[in-house]
């Protein structure tokens, strides 16, 4: 059985979608209301957290529509 801290989460802590992104907590927030970044999770009563997979397809998309212009 894999240990706990061998298993990659599925889940981002704002701080984690912020770096990876190169972009601020607030600026990643106002994006997601705005339908322009990916919606958090409501994790618990004042936490949330980003899906990995769809922080890691924006990116994704950012990229490849920078080869497509």
């Amino acid at each position: 059985m894999a240990k706990i801290e061998q298993i990659p989460s599925r889940l981002m802590s704002p701080n984690e979608a912020a770096f990876a992104t190169t972009m601020s907590k607030p600026l990643l927030r106002a994006m997601s209301l705005e339908g322009k970044f990916p919606e958090p999770l409501l994790i618990g009563k004042k936490r949330i957290a980003y899906v990995r997979a769809e922080v890691e397809a924006w990116i994704d998309a950012r990229i490849a529509g920078r080869a497509a212009a």
